[in-house]
Order: C-alpha cells, then sequence, then structure tokens
C-alpha cells in the first residue's frame, strides 16, 4: 500500500508539471503526440517484414514462406509465351483457287485452239501462229509463279491434232479441280505439283511429244490454296496470352523449405518478396504512421467533442492513453512468446479489461472508443508474419468481448458485480471461440479444443480480476473515483463519517437530507446522482473542528454567535469549507468529493453576519463576508449548493407549505443566478427549472402536513 502511495504521488507531481503547459490544446496534442510516438515504436517491429541473409546455393536454415502476395513477371511471361505457341495458326481455304487455275489451263488450250482454226481459214504459217499464241500467253508470264513457254513447247501445240489438244486439256481441268478441291498449303505444294505430274503420265492416248508440256502446265497449275490469315492468328495470340492470369507468389506461400538448396530461382523470388536483408520499403512503416494518426485522431476528435472542465479533460485524457498503451504493451508481451506455442495463446488476451477500467473510471463513450482502438491494434499486434494486414479473428474476439464486458458492468456498484460480469465475458467468449472453431472448419484435436475453451473463461476471468486490481491505483494515481469507491465512500462505518455522526449529529442529519435532495436533482437532468449524494456526507466536515458554532449542533446550547463580534462569527462560519478540504486531504480523499466540500458555497455572502455588521456601524467591506471559493466547476457541486441552501431554508420555517416551498427554492436559484455562482459550471436555464420543479417535490414529500393525534 505504501508502495502505491509513492507511485501515486509520483504520477500526479508528474500529471502536474504537464499541466503547467498553457492551454488544454497544447496539453491534449503533447500527450496524444507522446502517445502515438509509443503506440509506433510498440508496432513497428510487428509491421516489418521478416528478411533473410541468404547466399545462394546454400541449404536454407529455416522455411521461408512469403510475406506479401507479389506477381512473377518471368514466370507470366514463360507462361504467356506456352499459350502463345500453342495457339494454331488461322488457315483461309479458297475454293475459287482451283476453279481460276483450271480456268487458265482451259483458256491456254483454248487459245491454241482458236489460232488453229483462224490458221486454217487464213493459211496462216506456223511462225505467225507461233507469234499469235506467245502474244496471247504472255501474260500468264507475269502472272503468280509465271510460266514461260518455249517455242518448240508452243509449236508442239500448235502441230499437235485437235483432238488430242481437246482430250488433254479435259483430263488436265478435270485432275486440276480434284486436287485443287482440297486444301493445299505452302508445304503441301510441292507435292501436289509431284501428284498432278503422274496423273499425265498416267494418261492414255497421250502422244510422248507432248507430255513434257502438259507436265509443265499442269505443274503450273497447282498452287497454294489455303493461305495464313496472320491478322486474325495475331489476335488469337494476342487472346491467348491476355487469358493467362499473373503468376503470383502469394502471401503465407513457402518459398524455401528448411533444408533446401537456396538455388537461382528460389534467390529470384525472395528478392521479389522483398525478403532479402539488402531490400527494405517504407510502405508498411509509411501505413503504420497512417494507422497510429487515424486512431490518435479520434481520440483528439472524441476529447474536443466531451463537455467537460479542462482539468478533468486532461485527466481524462491521460487514463485513457495510459489504459490503451498499458493493453497494447500487455499483447506484446504475449505475442513475443506466442511462437513457443502450438496454438494461438493471443486468446488468452483479457478482452474486456481496458473497456471496464475506463468505463469505471470516467464514461461509457471513452470506453466504447477503446474497446476498438484495442480490437484494431490487437490484430496488428497478433497478425502473423505472411497473414494479411489484420488477424481479423483476434480483432473480433477482442471487439465483442471488449462491448460485452462494457455493457454488462452497468450498474456494477460492488466488487462482486465485477466478478459477476466477468463471469459473462467469459460467456461472451466461448461463443465466439465456438463460432471462429465451427468457421474455421478444421480438425481441432480435444487438446486444442480444451485450450481455447480454458483461453475464452481465462480472458474474461482476468478482464475482471486485473479491473479490481488496478482501479485502486488509478483512483490513487490520478485522483479519480469510481462507482465502487463511491459506495465503499458511502459506507456509515467509514472513519470520516462517524466523526461527522458522533461529534455533529445535527450536520451529519442535515448532510443526509442535503443528499438527498442532490441526489434527486442531479437525476433529474442526468448528472451524477450518487456523486452528489456522497460529496455531501462530507460536504460539511469541516463543522466538526468547531460543532458548536453552527446552529444544527446547538441543542439544548446558547448560540456562542450572541456573545462574538459578527467579524469573529463570519471567521468561523466562512473558515468550515477550507477546514473540511484540508481534513478530506490529510485523509487522502478524492478530489471529487474534496472539491465539493470546497466550494459547495462558491463565493456567497454570509449575509447575516455581514447585515449584523452594518447594523453595528462597524465599516465592512462585502468581500470580506464571502466565501473564498471558488465558485461551483461542476453540475453536482452547483445542485449540492442550492441543495444545501435549500434544505437549511425550508428547514427554519416554522409551518412549510407548497407555496412557501416553491417561493423559497425559486429565490434561491434566482439569488445565486444572479450573483454568479454558477458561470464556471454548464448549468443551463433549463435544466435549472427542472432542478427547482424536483427539489420542491421532494421537499414536499420530506415536509409534509402531519395529522395531530389527540393527547
Amino acid at each position: 500500500m505504501i508502495v502505491g502511495r509513492k507511485w501515486g504521488v509520483i504520477v500526479i507531481n508528474w500529471f502536474k508539471n504537464l499541466k503547467l503547459l498553457e492551454g488544454h490544446r497544447t496539453f491534449t496534442i503533447l500527450i496524444i503526440v507522446i502517445t502515438g510516438l509509443l503506440l509506433f515504436l510498440l508496432l513497428l517491429n510487428g509491421v516489418r517484414p521478416e528478411k533473410y541473409d541468404i547466399v545462394q546455393f546454400q541449404l536454407s536454415k529455416d522455411t521461408i514462406r512469403s510475406v506479401k502476395t507479389v506477381e512473377d513477371p518471368v514466370k507470366t511471361e514463360e507462361e504467356r509465351d506456352r499459350a502463345a505457341a500453342e495457339v494454331r495458326s488461322v488457315y483461309q481455304f479458297s475454293e475459287e483457287n482451283g476453279e481460276n487455275r483450271a480456268a487458265i489451263v482451259t483458256s491456254i488450250f483454248d487459245y491454241v485452239l482458236e489460232i488453229k482454226a483462224q490458221s486454217d481459214e487464213e493459211l496462216l504459217p506456223i511462225k505467225e501462229q507461233l507469234n499469235v499464241l506467245k502474244e496471247n500467253l504472255s501474260v500468264l508470264e507475269t502472272d503468280g509463279e509465271g510460266i514461260r513457254f518455249t517455242d518448240a513447247t508452243l509449236t508442239v501445240l500448235l502441230e499437235v491434232d485437235n483432238s488430242i489438244l481437246l482430250q488433254l486439256r479435259n483430263s488436265l481441268t478435270a485432275s486440276i479441280n480434284d486436287i485443287m478441291s482440297k486444301p493445299i498449303r505452302s508445304e503441301q505444294v510441292a507435292s501436289a505439283k509431284n501428284e498432278i505430274e503422274n496423273r499425265i503420265l498416267g494418261y492414255p492416248s497421250i502422244p510422248e511429244s507432248i507430255l513434257s508440256t502438259a507436265i509443265l502446265i499442269g505443274r503450273y497449275s497447282i498452287n497454294e490454296n489455303e493461305i495464313l490469315n496472320e491478322q486474325l492468328t495475331q489476335v488469337r495470340i494476342d487472346q491467348a496470352r491476355a487469358s493467362i492470369e499473373p503468376t503470383r507468389i502469394l502471401q503465407g506461400q513457402v518459398i524455401v523449405q528448411e533444408g533446401q538448396v537456396i538455388d537461382r530461382e528460389v534467390y529470384r523470388k525472395l528478392g521479389l518478396a522483398g525478403m532479402l536483408t539488402n531490400q527494405s520499403s517504407l510502405k508498411p512503416i509509411v501505413g503504420l504512421i497512417l494507422f497510429i494518426s487515424l486512431c490518435m485522431w479520434l481520440v483528439h476528435m472524441h476529447m474536443m467533442k466531451w463537455r467537460a472542465n479542462k482539468e478533468e479533460r486532461q485527466r481524462a485524457l491521460v487514463v485513457v492513453l495510459l489504459i490503451f498503451i498499458l493493453s497494447v504493451v500487455s499483447m506484446k508481451l504475449i505475442s513475443l512468446v506466442s511462437e513457443n506455442f502450438d496454438v494461438n495463446i493471443a486468446f488468452l488476451f483479457p478482452t474486456a479489461l481496458a473497456p471496464m477500467l475506463v468505463r469505471s473510471l470516467i464514461n461509457e463513450r471513452f470506453a466504447v472508443l477503446v474497446t476498438f482502438l484495442t480490437a484494431a491494434v490487437g490484430g496488428l499486434v497478433f497478425q502473423e508474419g505472411y497473414s494479411m494486414v489484420l488477424q481479423m479473428e483476434i480483432t473480433l474476439y477482442i471487439l465483442f468481448g471488449g462491448l460485452a464486458g462494457l455493457y454488462m458492468i452497468e450498474g456494477a456498484e460492488k466488487r462482486s458485480h465485477l466478478l459477476q460480469t466477468s463471469v459473462r465475458v467469459a460467456v461472451a467468449n466461448i461463443v465466439f471461440m465456438t463460432f471462429y472453431i465451427l468457421m474455421t472448419q478444421s480438425d481441432y484435436g480435444l487438446s486444442e479444443l480444451m485450450f481455447y475453451g480454458i483461453a475464452a473463461i481465462t480472458s474474461g476471468l482476468l478482464s475482471g480480476a486485473l479491473t479490481i486490481g488496478l482501479l485502486p491505483f488509478f483512483e490513487s494515481a490520478f485522483g479519480m473515483i469510481s462507482v465502487m469507491k463511491l459506495i465503499e465512500l458511502s459506507n456509515p462505518n467509514h472513519p470520516l463519517l462517524k466523526k461527522i455522526l458522533t461529534e455533529t449529529p445535527g450536520t451529519y442529519h442535515h448532510s443526509v437530507m442535503v443528499a438527498n435532495l442532490s441526489d434527486a436533482a442531479c437525476e433529474s437532468i442526468g448528472a451524477d446522482g450518487l456523486l452528489a449524494r456522497v460529496g455531501c456526507y462530507y460536504h460539511d466536515i469541516g463543522k466538526t473542528i468547531r460543532p458548536g458554532f453552527f446552529i444544527e449542533n446547538q441543542i439544548n446550547h446558547a448560540n456562542p454567535h450572541d456573545s462574538l463580534p459578527p467579524e469573529k462569527s463570519k471567521d468561523i462560519i466562512l473558515s468550515h469549507g477550507s477546514d473540511g478540504a484540508k481534513l478530506l486531504r490529510k485523509h487522502k480523499m478524492p478530489k471529487e468529493i474534496i472539491d465539493i466540500a470546497e466550494q459547495h458555497h462558491g463565493t456567497t455572502l454570509l449575509k447575516y453576519f455581514y447585515h449584523k455588521a452594518k447594523e453595528e456601524g462597524k465599516p465592512v467591506k462585502e468581500e470580506d463576508y464571502r466565501y473564498v471559493g471558488p465558485k461551483p466547476q461542476k453540475k453536482e457541486t452547483a445542485i449540492i449548493s442550492i441543495a444545501d441552501s435549500v434544505e437549511a431554508a425550508v428547514r427554519s420555517m416554522k409551518q412549510p407549505t407548497a407555496e412557501k416551498i416553491k417561493e423559497i427554492v425559486a429565490s434561491i436559484i434566482k439569488d445565486r443566478l444572479h450573483d454568479g455562482q454558477f458561470d464556471d459550471c454548464d448549468l443551463t436555464i433549463k435544466e435549472l427549472k427542472t432542478i427547482e420543479l424536483v427539489l420542491c417535490e421532494t421537499l414536499n414529500g420530506i415536509f409534509h402536513s402531519r395529522i395531530e393525534y389527540p393527547e
């Protein structure tokens, strides 16, 4: 306990030194920047891809998996080349080609027959016939492959009998049509030419003298009739290449097994994956900076939207970020030893610890924010080197466990309630764990199933146990107060409450009455009724120093102020607030309780002794008869100041009625408002109207008229 107090003093002094910074915004930004830097240092090692000092053609010491998915351009190009090579060339068959070639052959023989017929009529000499025929066939010398007829060849055609010419013409055209009716590619042309030559040699009744000419014409007539379509073939090649998906090295894929030789191909893949020591990338670091910036921006925006006084906001910021950093540190410790286990020990992390702590110390809105931030960072911390960016099962596990603890802690006013909440968190963890096991569709052994079940239960119970253990540290170190602490302080067996009850019973009764009024008024406007109630129990503890000088304790005793000058009396009365604050500080009471004792009178005027001094004709200054303050800084303190005055005023009335109570309550609130006592807290006029109504209803219930019983 002594060690805890020493740490508390150290933290409080450090916190006070930070608060010396000018402006809440400067303080907030500084704390957020410091937290961001700490978070960066904690997470940096986890986002850096693993590097290996590897030498080619040596044995691998480890089984190495790719840390990211990356395209392999070499393999991709090889696969595309293979697909392109498998594409068949596109050929187009032309039936007209065979018909055209047969028509040319027919024309050659027709030219010969026409010239011979003309010669018979005009008795042209053979030489002139030869010239005419050569002129007619000259076009064939430049057509396609070209054919050159010698004079001897043409002379044979002119001298042969017409019947033989007709027979040869018909046989050739039939053979040409038959051969050219089948597809003939460039590489098949020579074979087709040989075929028609063989057919010509087999023609019956063809003179030997004309065979060579017939073979010349026949071979000329055969050519390629199935031509390669280069454009369409290229289109198909392009389509085949495009249809091949890029070859990728997948994240988590084994690149090299332990003991395998690191050849050039393996070394190239390691280089592509960026896993060689001579390679470095800033992208993960930049990504981490952006992630942390986003988290810290959310915290900053959340803090700026929170309506609270400057000191409370600063303290809440430090507590929230400290709990957050402690959660991250615990995650890192678990992740450091996780490699030694075959199961995922990340499920042992107390999922609801941070939300339950923040909910108990600050409020639910901050607890929700911390839940989401812790879950996001947890997914980053526990992600494996070859997994996705976040380990989603861990992120969801922390998220659902944290939200379960957050919503089930509602109304937890005792430490036993926290333990009950932790059991419920364990149940939520088990439900999620069951979902996880079923969705993975993996075959788990009995030992693994038992571990995950025990991990879920342990996580929930640790959340409650650590919350109970850490709450006193934060309450002591930062002067904060939780619901459970307030319940403990409201126990009548508390030494200070016993002191009030035994030494100032009238003050104790007055405090209980004020507590009832304040609690009801606070609850009506959404303020902290429990804090107001407990604060009321201690707000007048300063009266225990001089109990007889306060009228509620003057039972069957004369009023000592009757024999004292007003300036002496006012010193005694005005000092009870500061005396109470000193006494509470001496007993290490929470700051909220001390503030209520110190601020519940604000800077109001002690009217009775002020007017008494004026009546005696003494020179007086109004500020000398005012409480030193400060004015109420929170709604709860302002409500207590109203309830304190209202209870005393109504109790002093001889026959209080509803009308009189309403008048006195309205008068006191109006007087405080015009005196500027609510300037430092954020009470609205609408809330003051609600407070007035609730106080009147409560007082009417307390000071109702009673039936006079006969003696």
